[in-house]
């Protein structure tokens, strides 16, 4: 007979159970989660329509001489939209300046908030002089800035750099280009939610906080995503003066931009208030789907808005871009591809158009796919107001269709000033809150179940001890 285990050791058993069921329920909490943040991303930087990588594009627009040249880098695995388009649109503006993608391959490649671009060049055109060399190169954020698929592309931006040309990384562009080695012993800023890690992975450069934009020789670099508007003004001041930047960023309204304001913003940090953010990329499940209908001419940082907006920085819905055709011109030439309007509402609950101001813009074929799919066609330009940048319109909305507390998550993450903002709907994202207690209810239960089952297998050997141990009847 084995002798019965000391208090001692009845302590420690049962204080080995608690961490068992504890250890279990976070990693069943914590696998929910990634489970949730992987579904958020996969939808953000969703696969190109069906379709896309069969069809034959229609040739670039050729790249002039006689103009300033920029050349906005995308990657083709995936680059944050904002800071692809809002960069774009600022030097689009000038009439001095000409602007074109490019990357790797000239193929479809997403853009955050469930958008797509078609590249206008390759990296190759470029290097062999097929283009003639940029004066700006704009680097954005990019899926895996680190990571050996883009290699090529850190090696011909440092080329482009070494060639003469200016960098404007904008936003985690930066990451990039610290990890090609471009911003070795210079002064640089980014994201503001970056800056801790890439103090620990990139320490010979000198990180800064708390401001706009960052200049050390020919490289600049941002903060946040809407920051690289302000960047794009700042080089175009330098490359066509006071006057052309003056008129491009007094008609984009970026709130409280002049041509010579401060550079210093708010150290942001974490923050309670921030827990939407988290909230809506883990527990995304449930959660309603806009369709996002763009038409030609729509202005790149309408369309950027709505992007971000909607899905890319909220995380508040799952978004879905339909267009007239397979894709639609910019108003600036920009090439985004497109679900056709045709056929059933692929799920959608909303169907928004961004930059359009009443439903005589619309067009005849967006409208009618909303008519057959029962939609409303949502005009949130509609409301824009006289001097408002182009992310004001889109942040009311979501704050009346999804909640205020996420609108303004949205804006911090995005870097973009909120005081100016009038909201009004729920104050909290009640979906996603009421999900992850759900969640955190299964993971209890994950977590109890060792002792339970423990329990009730403890119970029937006593129950059999129990019947052993009984006289045998007569």
């Amino acid at each position: 007979m084995s002798p019965e285990p000391s208090k001692g050791h009845r302590a420690l058993r049962r204080i080995g159970w608690v961490l068992l069921g504890a250890a279990l329920a976070a990693a069943s909490f914590a696998g929910i989660a990634l489970a949730g943040v992987s579904a958020s991303m996969a939808d953000s930087f969703a696969a190109a329509p069906r379709g896309s990588d069969a069809r034959v594009w229609p040739a670039a627009r050729p790249v002039p001489d006689d103009r300033i040249t920029v050349a906005v880098a995308v990657s083709n695995q995936g680059s944050v939209a904002t800071d692809v388009l809002a960069p774009y649109q600022v030097f689009a503006e000038s009439r001095r300046m000409f602007v074109y993608t490019v990357a790797a391959e000239r193929r479809v490649s997403p853009l955050s908030g469930g958008a797509h671009l078609l590249p206008d060049h390759t990296l190759t055109e470029v290097a062999d002089g097929t283009l003639p060399e940029p004066d700006v190169v704009v680097v954005p954020a990019v899926t895996d800035p680190a990571g050996a698929g883009e290699e090529r592309l850190r090696r011909w931006i440092v080329e482009r750099h070494r060639k003469g040309a200016r960098i404007l990384g904008v936003c985690a562009g930066s990451e990039l280009l610290a990890a090609s080695g471009l911003l070795d012993d210079r002064d640089a800023t980014s994201f503001w939610s970056n800056i801790g890690s890439l103090e620990g992975d990139y320490p010979k450069v000198d990180w800064k906080r708390g401001q706009r934009y960052v200049e050390d020789g020919r490289v600049t670099t941002t903060a946040g995503v809407t920051s690289g508007t302000v960047g794009a003004l700042r080089l175009v001041e330098e490359l066509a003066g006071e006057t052309e930047a003056t008129r491009i960023g007094t008609g984009l309204s970026y709130p409280g931009w002049t041509p010579d304001g401060p550079t210093e913003i708010p150290a942001n940090h974490l923050a309670l208030g921030d827990l939407p953010y988290a909230l809506n990329a883990a527990f995304p499940w449930l959660r309603p789907t806009t369709a996002i209908g763009l038409v030609d001419g729509v202005e790149e940082i309408d369309a950027a808005a709505a992007f971000e907006g909607y899905g890319g920085v909220s995380f508040a819905d799952r978004t879905l871009v339909i267009g007239a055709g397979d894709t639609v011109t910019t108003r600036h030439g920009l090439v985004l591809v497109t679900r056709p309007a045709k056929g059933g509402a692929h799920g959608a609950d909303r169907f928004v158009v961004p930059g359009v101001r009443n439903a005589s813009g619309l067009g005849g074929t967006l409208g009618a796919w909303a008519r057959r799919n029962g939609l409303a066609a949502e005009l949130p330009g509609g409301g824009r107001r006289s001097g408002e940048f182009g992310f004001d319109p889109v942040l009311r909305d979501l704050a009346e269709h999804s909640d205020r507390r996420t609108a303004l998550t949205t804006a911090k993450f995005s870097e973009y000033p909120s005081a100016q903002l009038e909201l009004t709907g729920a104050s909290w994202p009640w979906r996603s809150t009421l999900l992850a207690a759900a969640a955190v209810m299964v993971s209890v239960g994950v977590g109890l179940a060792p002792s339970a089952i423990r329990h009730m297998v403890r119970r029937r050997r006593a129950c059999a001890h129990s019947a052993a141990s009984e006289p045998a009847p007569f």
